[in-house]
């Protein structure tokens, strides 16, 4: 391998690498970040106003606050030097009282002279301290003596000492006159109008994101085949938009299943008086056995008919209520212990869920039909929690091949094998109950049984 082969492999490794952190650090952030808009929005304001709030503090602080703490703890140590000159230029005041009388009127300080010992240690300085890296910088460019400075023992007054040569000088100072002491003032007003900003954004932000809400909740009513009739299009311009173009496309599809229902309806009403003259026909004909086999076929046409229709016309034109699942349940397996069959049911969790009442029971019956037909022993089960209602039919026959169990929801599909979900009839009843079970926004899953055959399971939101 050449040297530009094993540098360009080098450079793709790197690359790869450099890839692989990205996205590690990218599913890191998504993982902090919110999914809801609202919340989304609120970050989208609120980060902003921290960082600009932070700039603006920090420049403050640093601008302001150090440019003034300097110029006035520059002034408080260019009155103790003078005091110092004064000191050491006239030695005849023995007892400073005129030093002490000038320095308290004229320059609004208190000065004592101590002995020359008396010069505490120096102690530990108070962290992100302006005050006392300002004033030692001061005293030691204008007065470059031995000092010692208290700023945190009196919370109104900052103690300096200065060693001479004979004596301790003590000063006390107003911390006004070396520090810009108005930060509390800045610091609520900042906070103040920060919070009065994110309430009032958190106020119109609710009500633009409210809109939004009603739509996603008229769309999923919606898809699970209920109403909301209070739903009207509201909020920015955007959200009507969406909302109008919403209502226009479940007027189209309600619409286009008005006009399915009519048509098949005539079609229904015309085939079945054809074979109401076919059956008066053949009731005219007597009796033979070619006359009862034509009547057998007559009546399997009726029958496929209907089975036809039902399934091209679906649920329409029922509204969903509240439904006592228990009790539908046990009318189930009251229908197949008539039929000779021995079923079990158990319902778990608050029993009543929203649903159209006529066709669901039709769903679950044509699994129950489905599972009678090839098994002696059927188990019924219902589950309800927060979020779903779930029914588990199982039995006890062939079942279905694994590959063969999407296959088995066509229209017209018969299976030959063991397991023939429609024997003797059109192939629609599990193409019914999955269309019935998805208008409400569910689905049907085939699996595998405990008790060795079929497992179909409901799931619809509730």
């Amino acid at each position: 391998m050449s040297t530009l082969d094993t540098g360009l492999t080098l450079i793709r490794s790197a690359a790869g690498r450099v890839s692989a952190a990205n996205e590690r650090l990218s599913a890191t952030f998504r993982g902090w970040m919110p999914t809801g808009l609202y919340a989304r929005a609120l970050l989208i304001m609120i980060v902003p106003m921290v960082v600009l709030q932070s700039v603006v503090a920090f420049v403050f602080m640093e601008r302001h606050w150090n440019t003034v703490t300097r110029h006035l703890s520059a002034a408080v140590v260019q009155d103790i030097a003078a005091l110092i000159d004064v000191y050491k230029g006239y030695p005849q005041d023995k007892d400073r009282a005129q030093l002490r009388r000038i320095a308290q009127q004229r320059l609004g300080l208190v000065v004592d002279f101590l002995p020359v010992g008396d010069m505490p240690a120096p102690g530990p300085k108070p962290f992100f301290s302006l005050l006392d890296q300002s004033l030692s910088a001061q005293i030691g460019r204008q007065i470059g003596r031995p000092f010692w400075i208290d700023t945190v023992g009196n919370s109104n007054l900052v103690e300096i000492r200065i060693q001479l040569n004979d004596a301790v000088m003590r000063v006390f100072a107003l911390r006004s006159a070396a520090y810009a002491s108005n930060s509390e003032i800045f610091l609520f007003w900042m906070v103040g109008t920060s919070s009065i900003l994110l309430i009032v954004a958190v106020l119109f932000l609710r009500n633009q994101i409210r809109p939004i809400l009603r739509l996603a909740d008229a769309a999923e009513s919606f898809g699970k085949g209920r109403e909301a009739p209070n739903f009207r299009p509201r909020g920015a311009r955007e959200v009507r938009r969406a909302a109008h173009a919403f209502l226009e496309m479940k007027a189209r599809i309600e619409r286009t299943m008005e006009q399915r229902t009519a048509m098949l309806a005539g079609v229904s009403h015309d085939l079945r008086t054809i074979l109401t003259r076919f059956k008066l026909e053949l009731a005219l004909l007597g009796d033979s056995p070619e006359i009862d086999a034509m009547r057998k076929d007559v009546d399997e046409m009726s029958m496929m008919l209907e089975d036809y229709l039902a399934f091209a016309r679906g649920d329409t034109g029922e509204n969903a209520q509240p439904t006592d699942m228990a009790m539908a349940l046990e009318d189930l397996r009251s229908d197949a212990e008539r039929n000779g069959h021995s079923a079990t049911v158990a319902f778990h969790g608050l029993p009543v869920v929203t649903v159209k009442p006529a066709s669901f029971k039709r769903c679950l019956a044509n699994l129950v039909s489905n599972a009678a037909r090839h098994a002696n022993t059927i188990s019924i089960t219902g589950h309800r929690d927060h979020r779903y209602l779930s029914v588990t039919i199982d039995d006890d026959g062939p079942g279905i091949p694994a590959n063969m169990r999407e296959e088995v929801f066509k229209p017209f599909l018969r299976l030959d094998g063991a397991r023939n979900q429609d024997e003797g009839g059109t192939g629609l009843g599990l193409a019914i109950a999955r269309d019935i079970a998805r208008s409400h926004g569910g689905d049907i899953m085939l699996g595998d049984s405990p008790m060795g055959g079929l497992r179909a399971t409901v799931r619809v939101p509730v």
